[in-house]
């Protein structure tokens, strides 16, 4: 790890969250593929897993943050609005890294994440930096975070919470 106060990149743990959030979304029975590294726009394709039930795609951005000390936003470029239906940001809490006098370890907890659809990401974008971030501190995001956030995927694409029922919730 760079010991340096400048901008850290930890690309394993970066490529990681994708997977997590494909994994997570395959576990409420949304079908995701992954699409190739640096696709313009989006990282994941996710579809009904009955290929009769409905057409429909959705596309979906992934941003993470590693650091639980971090501003709780995210950097997302306006001109890739049209690309995507849905931005979920992980929080993947691995340790404070701005915090001085403590370790990163003192602040690993559980990823948390927060599915935004796209009119969410509108409303709450800053393109006044270059950074151009969607700030959620402060928000009242919990309707977004974690199952809850994943649900409205699942409900854009017909699919019905797993269960003995025909096997998709219906």
């Amino acid at each position: 790890m760079n010991k340096n106060k400048g901008f850290l990149r930890f690309p394993v743990v970066s490529h990681g969250a994708e997977f997590l959030v494909q994994g997570y979304l395959m576990r409420r029975n949304i079908l995701a593929y992954k699409a190739p590294p640096n696709n313009e726009g989006y990282d994941l394709i996710c579809i009904h897993p009955d290929p009769r039930k409905t057409k429909k795609q959705v596309r979906v951005q992934v941003k993470s943050r590693y650091q639980t000390d971090c501003d709780r936003g995210f950097p997302v470029k306006e001109k890739s609005f049209d690309a995507f239906d849905y931005l979920i940001v992980v929080f993947l809490n691995i340790g404070h890294f701005y915090k001085t006098g403590i370790t990163s370890k003192d602040g690993r907890k559980e990823p948390e994440f927060y599915t935004f659809p796209i009119d969410f990401i509108k409303k709450h974008h800053d393109k006044t930096t270059s950074w151009e971030k969607v700030i959620t501190r402060g928000l009242d995001i919990e309707k977004y975070k974690n199952d809850t956030g994943f649900d409205r995927i699942a409900d854009d694409l017909g699919i019905g919470y797993p269960s003995r029922n025909h096997g998709t919730g219906k």
